[in-house]
């Protein structure tokens, strides 16, 4: 896929004409990267940011012990490292691929000179970076008020809103991380998020199998979230 056909993919981009996607496209430069690769890791100096094009990346803290914190999983279209770029110039947690893929890399000195021509560009990163505000509030509000199962049932319907099949009433979908990783993201333990799968199956509302989860009832698993119904 060409870069501006990816950038338009992109909410920091969508609002710009061909001309101005055509000059961004100008000083992006394409990463290829491996699963588990790192392409850059906390405490380096922010000369850039990035858009994932394609493939799973998580951006995580790792403890002195080794001990990992997944803070964010990166979907193909989203940017990521924008505050490093704008704060005070170094990478706040670690980026590493949960999957091959491709990212564009927008480096900091030709990046800014685009802000200062135009003036659109400001604004659609002020929007991005709000949504991503708002965003990580919504995870925090989670993982301080709701249980295990309501975090594990708002999961797997944010997930199937972006990629699943639907085959006579039934959602299919594949879990985009390991059941540990996804763990860590939810906020709690292996064995607790396994309960979690279990509690949820019992009431009738998933199927597990290996990576791939069932959703009988679409409906019901967004009341188990929390959310109010259609």
């Amino acid at each position: 896929m060409e870069t501006k056909e990816i950038l338009k993919k992109s909410l920091l981009f969508s609002g710009l004409d061909s001309e101005h996607l055509a000059e961004v496209a100008a000083i992006a430069t394409r990463r290829p990267f491996g699963r588990g690769e790192t392409l850059f890791s906390e405490g380096e100096p922010a000369t850039g940011f990035y858009l994932l094009a394609q493939g799973s990346m998580k951006l995580c803290k790792v403890s002195p012990d080794g001990k990992e914190k997944v803070l964010h999983f990166v979907h193909p279209g989203e940017t990521f490292a924008e505050a490093a770029f704008f704060g005070d110039g170094k990478y706040p947690a670690e980026a590493r691929a949960t999957e091959k893929g491709e990212a564009l890399f927008f480096p900091r000195e030709g990046f800014m000179g685009l802000l200062e021509r135009n003036p659109r560009f400001s604004l659609n990163l002020i929007v991005s970076l709000s949504l991503m505000l708002r965003r990580f509030a919504r995870q925090i509000e989670e993982l301080t008020f709701a249980e295990v199962p309501a975090r594990l049932a708002a999961h797997l319907v944010e997930l199937a809103e972006r990629k699943s099949t639907v085959f006579q009433g039934t959602t299919y979908l594949d879990l985009d991380v390991k059941k540990g990783e996804l763990a860590s993201r939810l906020g709690t333990v292996s064995e607790t998020l396994s309960r979690a799968f279990r509690k949820l199956k019992e009431e009738g509302l998933i199927e597990v199998e290996g990576s791939r989860v069932v959703i009988f009832d679409m409906e019901k698993l967004k009341v188990a979230a929390g959310r109010r119904p259609a």
